[in-house]
């Protein structure tokens, strides 16, 4: 007969009775009366036209058909159970792989504490970090390759977020540049030529933007590029200017000498969330993958 014309609950009993030896003890499990998994064998050996269970003494023993089933039926339930319940989650031996998307100062200056508590709470587990621009390029985290995003992103459709810290923005030339010992005035600032970064085509910081446009001042943007580390880079080495988060001033500020400068502008400063998709805000996995960020990368 055709499987799409079987009661697939008719195998479930056929299993717990196979199990049990017991028609009663077999109803009892599925918390039905004995009679309704009578009435269940009866259906199913009519449909495979074969007696699979007959009685002996206070139970009952399987015919070579149902021994023969019983391996196959036993597999695909414990199959739909796990599919359904989810896999049992340790964090000491699972081996999943993880996907992280953050700008490159966040992998500067988190990602060697995520690393190092990732080896120490999941120890066989798989760290795969992309970009911003690649987290878009994935499809963002409404896709399914990007799990978790560590940024200055806001809630979308279906996204989640957990503030972990507060990054300040901080106006940055080389040492030695001309404006250094100066007071920067809103006609000194207006006058610099800008290094800005986009993480990503089409995402200019706004904020910023906004920020100079509140003091009338319109940003002479010379250069842009994708990552803040190649901004530093071109400030340490032009009469150019950037506007970078202050801790990678701090990690990489003495080794490119680039100096603060204080600038006539608002204070500015970026929120850092971990962002999820709710798709996968009841994995397990995920879930501790996402407590340990707040630990290791939080404030």
């Amino acid at each position: 007969m055709s499987l799409a014309a079987l009661d697939l609950n008719l195998l479930l009993v056929l299993d717990s009775v196979l199990a049990e030896r017991s028609v009663v003890r077999a109803a009892k499990r599925l918390h039905v009366t004995p009679s309704a998994v009578s009435n269940a064998v009866a259906r199913l050996r009519a449909a495979l036209d074969d007696p699979l269970l007959v009685r002996s003494g206070r139970g009952v023993v399987p015919t070579p058909r149902a021994v023969a089933l019983a391996p196959a039926i036993a597999r695909a339930l414990g199959d739909l159970e796990r599919a359904i319940h989810g896999p049992t989650f340790d964090p000491t031996t699972t081996d999943r792989e993880v996907t992280l998307a953050m700008a490159d100062v966040v992998q500067l200056v988190k990602l060697p504490a995520i690393v190092s508590a990732l080896a120490v709470a999941m120890p066989r587990a798989r760290l795969r970090v992309l970009s911003i621009d690649g987290l878009f390029a994935a499809g963002g985290l409404a896709g399914t390759e990007v799990d978790v995003v560590l940024g200055a992103g806001e809630k979308g459709p279906g996204v989640r977020a957990r503030p972990l810290y507060q990054e300040k923005i901080v106006l940055v030339a080389r040492a030695g540049h001309p404006l250094l010992g100066k007071r920067l005035t809103k006609v000194r600032l207006g006058a610099l030529r800008h290094v800005d970064v986009h993480v990503a085509p089409g995402h200019r910081n706004e904020r910023l933007a906004a920020g100079y446009a509140a003091r009338g001042i319109t940003r002479d943007v010379a250069l842009v590029v994708p990552t803040f580390t190649a901004a530093a880079a071109v400030v340490a080495r032009t009469e150019l200017v950037a506007s970078l988060p202050s801790s990678l001033v701090d990690v990489l500020g003495a080794r490119l000498a680039l100096r603060k400068i204080e600038a006539p502008l608002p204070p500015l400063a970026s929120t850092i969330n971990l962002l999820w998709h709710e798709r996968t805000d009841r994995d397990p996995a995920l879930a501790a993958f996402r407590n340990l960020l707040v630990a290791a990368a939080g404030a």
